[in-house]
């Protein structure tokens, strides 16, 4: 991939924009395939160069391999950032991206676990009473107790607990912190951990750590996820994100202000929280369709 400038981007986005190192990598991806795309087509090696014509033959170049359009639209927006960068550093005075449109994508609604199968397996499956089954049991209670994302909680530190006002300080994307408030049982159960975690010999400043007293990963979590979400859904995907979906969706069911799930999963715009409004609408048309005598 050409180009000092494009390095130069990358650190710009890393290091002043403060993107997460998934983030980073992935503008990487894009612009090291973009970079082949002109090379190998137009035997042109200037990205920053690049016209609108050949960023469009690009995406077309993408549909026609069957990438899916959010996956496009993703690689389209990493490009509007660099040439964004370009202006704003006055390497060049015109914005190829106005003339490159982003690709109609359908609505994905967010999937949710039932409130009826989060309390089954919180209330009524049975974790092992070790170092293991405690932390997770803990991991599934965070995740569906805050709403965190999975890299917020593999970086909740110890110190960011609050015992005594029951809140966690979120570290979330851009670097931005938020406090989330959590139940008192959350508080007690997390206490418990630790002191078990402690007994252990796995002090450490991070809060969730692996069998062997290390950082917890992404993995790792996923695992765990996946194998108790199993016990009480059939749903396809059972991920950590699929139980932010479920603290959004329920908050909003049982009457949550919309904004403030806003001011809790750490989302930049009410656009983002407004997709979880269509499960609440299914709930209610099912409410309406049951109960009213006309429907």
């Amino acid at each position: 991939m050409n180009s000092e400038i494009v390095n130069f981007f990358l650190a710009y986005i890393q290091h002043e924009k403060r993107c997460s190192d998934h983030t980073t990598t992935a503008y990487r991806n894009d612009m090291s395939q973009f970079s082949h795309y002109l090379a190998n087509t137009y035997d042109f090696h200037h990205p920053q160069l690049a016209d609108h014509q050949m960023i469009r033959s690009w995406v077309v170049s993408l549909s026609e391999a069957k990438l899916d359009s959010r996956s496009i639209n993703r690689k389209v927006a990493t490009l509007r950032s660099f040439y964004k960068f370009l202006l704003f550093k006055k390497i060049i005075d015109q914005d190829p991206m106005r003339k490159v449109v982003a690709m109609k994508t359908a609505k994905n609604i967010p999937t949710f676990v039932r409130e009826s199968e989060m309390e089954m397996l919180l209330d009524q499956v049975e974790f092992p009473e070790d170092f293991e089954g405690v932390r997770d049991k803990l991991i599934m209670e965070l995740l569906y107790g805050s709403g965190i994302r999975l890299s917020e909680l593999i970086e909740l530190e110890v110190k960011d607990i609050d015992f005594y006002q029951h809140t966690i300080k979120v570290l979330g994307k851009r670097n931005k912190e938020r406090i989330v408030p959590i139940h008192a049982n959350l508080s007690a159960q997390i206490k418990e951990y630790i002191e078990i975690r402690d007994r252990e010999g796995f002090q450490h400043h991070l809060l969730i750590v692996s069998n062997k007293g290390e950082q917890g990963y992404p993995v790792m979590i996923q695992r765990i996820v996946k194998k108790y979400l199993s016990l009480v859904t059939s749903l396809t995907k059972k991920s950590p994100h699929v139980l932010r979906h479920s603290y959004a969706t329920h908050l909003l069911n049982n009457g949550a202000d919309l904004t403030a799930i806003k001011d809790l999963m750490g989302h930049t715009s009410l656009a983002a929280t407004q997709v979880y409004t269509h499960n609440s609408m299914e709930k209610l048309k099912k409410i309406y369709e049951q109960a009213h005598p006309k429907a």
